[in-house]
């Protein structure tokens, strides 16, 4: 019995005949080589060539790691348009209606100009400058990284001897000395214990925590806190007031809680009370102690500042007390509960970029003319 065979036909989409110049061979070529080329086109021009062996699109798909799609759809552009092919095509869309001296304007008007009506620029009042709408305006900004809505506050120190402090401040934090503690110091004055007038009403789903506006007070403290550079550790004193008598029982309590036998280097600032004749004397009678002033304006150099400002975050500001012992043994048992587990502020810029980043910002501030 004799059997009939039947020719079986090729799967898929039949490829497309490719062939190559020599100058089209050598411009592939160097597309593949050279540094400037982006990857996608330099993949794109490995596909002409393997191709161009007569390989089938499946066999090149597999030699360069891509899908067989991929390789087709390149073959069909590259024989339609030849090395042309090979290059993006223009996007779809709406074509651009806004000129680069429109973008200009609206940037020199936003630097330049202030409305006559309010202080800053709003997206709705450009656009009513401009003649152009919210949207356009908005994008601008966002382009070129311009709030108007946004104003920060700074303060440059204009201690003589900025630089000399700078450095011997954060030398202490880079290189601490051997033998030795850094203790960061400061006092956070006038901390109020504060009751509002209702009941805080809890969180519920949905709904955030609420409070009344109004308040009563009901005294104050203040916090002598000394924060251990290397361990994260604090020692804390809190007194009701804040002289220099305050401020000699707290170092009568670091002297007491630093062990013998290591020497004692604060940081602290310029503040009256740590200059007094009664300091400068119990200073004499402690040679273990080494104070480091900060400059004047320069409190961001004192690493306990940060430290504040977790306790006022996570205690302070949220919580409600009825009288001032109230509040002082809250922030004792916070002070415990961080000592517990504490968690050393690293300070990372050597002086020297300090220095460096606040002369470049010198230099654009007189740059633009103010």
């Amino acid at each position: 019995m004799s059997t009939l065979s039947v020719p079986s036909r090729p799967r898929g989409r039949p490829k497309a005949e490719l062939s190559l110049t020599e100058e089209e061979r050598h411009a592939l070529e160097r597309l593949t080589r050279r540094r400037t080329s982006a990857q996608a086109l330099a993949l794109r021009a490995r596909i002409i060539l393997e191709c161009a062996t007569g390989s089938p699109n499946r066999t090149v798909a597999d030699t360069l790691g891509v899908r067989p799609a991929t390789v087709g759809k390149w073959r069909r552009r590259f024989v339609a348009s030849r090395l042309d092919g090979l290059f993006d095509e223009p996007r779809p869309g709406a074509p651009r209606t806004i000129t680069d001296e429109q973008v200009e304007a609206v940037i020199v008007k936003t630097l330049e100009e202030k409305p006559t009506d309010a202080t800053h620029w709003s997206t709705r009042s450009m656009a009513k400058a401009m003649g152009m709408s919210q949207t356009s305006i908005g994008r601008i900004w966002r382009a070129f990284g311009l709030q108007p809505h946004r104003s920060e506050s700074f303060r440059l120190s204009t201690d003589p001897l900025f630089i000399e402090k700078v450095r011997d401040i954060v030398g202490l934090y880079l290189d601490p000395p051997e033998r030795a503690v850094v203790l960061c110091v400061d006092e956070k004055s006038q901390i109020q214990a504060l009751a509002r007038f209702q009941p805080i009403l809890p969180m519920l789903l949905g709904t955030p925590e609420r409070r009344s506006h109004d308040y009563v007070r009901h005294g104050t403290t203040s916090l002598f806190a000394g924060l251990d550079a290397l361990s994260g550790k604090v020692i804390g004193s809190l007194h009701r007031r804040h002289r220099a008598i305050e401020f000699k029982a707290f170092l009568e309590r670091v002297e007491a809680e630093v062990p013998e036998g290591l020497e004692v280097h604060m940081v602290l600032d310029n503040y009256a009370t740590h200059k007094t004749p009664a300091i400068k004397r119990w200073l004499l009678r402690h040679p273990r102690f080494h104070l480091h002033f900060t400059p004047t304006g320069a409190s961001w150099l004192n690493l306990v500042e940060r430290w504040f400002a977790e306790l006022t975050t996570k205690r302070i500001k949220r919580g409600a007390h009825t009288s001032v012992p109230a509040l002082e043994r809250d922030i004792r048992t916070w002070i415990a509960s961080w000592n517990e587990d504490p968690r050393p502020l690293v300070w990372l810029k050597t002086a020297d970029q300090i220095l460096d980043s606040l002369a470049r910002y010198c230099a654009r501030i007189s740059a633009s003319g103010h």
